[in-house]
């Protein structure tokens, strides 16, 4: 398997999610030797099992079309309603876009973690109509604090802005194992 952080995780689900109406993802339904032999299962049982849970990202019309161990790569149409009155994307919604990127990435692994702190330079405007791309790569891990960096870019490849998060591992796992709770 290529490394994810480099190259798209192969078997992605461009939707990010399960399709509608069927059940959430456990790993009891794979079998636990299988997911625990591979972290790329893990990763998109985490996607799935994140994105029904994700109201935000839904209703903003962000998806998922990439995950892997450390990496996560989300999109959003920019629509008439995230305009502010510059007529350029709200920054609020642009910041909103890489933390979701930088949410999957960290949780990718079925640790449960959580944003510590975060900062964004915004280096372009977006505009309604506008598809960004938030690709989000896991810089350092040691103990329970990770370094994110996200990239914003438009779909010609224009950078839009550049994040940077520190992710902070709490207890428990995002998706449920066989026999326990996700945290």
């Amino acid at each position: 398997m290529a490394d994810p952080r480099g190259a798209d995780p192969q078997g992605a689900d461009p939707q990010g999610a399960d399709p509608p109406g069927s059940a959430p993802w456990r790993a009891d339904a794979l079998g636990a030797d299988s997911v625990a032999a591979d972290p790329q299962r893990i990763a998109d049982a985490v996607r799935a099992g994140m994105y029904a849970r994700d109201r935000a990202a839904q209703a903003l019309g962000i998806t998922v079309e990439a995950i892997g161990p450390g990496f996560a790569r989300c999109r959003m149409r920019v629509r008439d309603d995230m305009v502010q009155g510059h007529a350029t994307c709200h920054g609020g919604l642009i910041f909103t876009l890489a933390d979701t990127a930088f949410a999957y990435a960290c949780n990718a692994c079925n640790r449960a973690t959580v944003a510590q702190g975060a900062e964004i330079a915004f280096v372009a405007p977006a505009r309604a109509g506008d598809l960004l791309t938030a690709t989000a790569r896991e810089r350092s891990r040691a103990g329970r604090t990770g370094i994110y960096d996200v990239e914003i870019t438009k779909a010609d490849g224009g950078l839009v802005a550049l994040f940077r998060g520190t992710s902070y591992e709490t207890r428990g796992e995002v998706v449920a194992a066989p026999g326990r709770k996700p945290a």
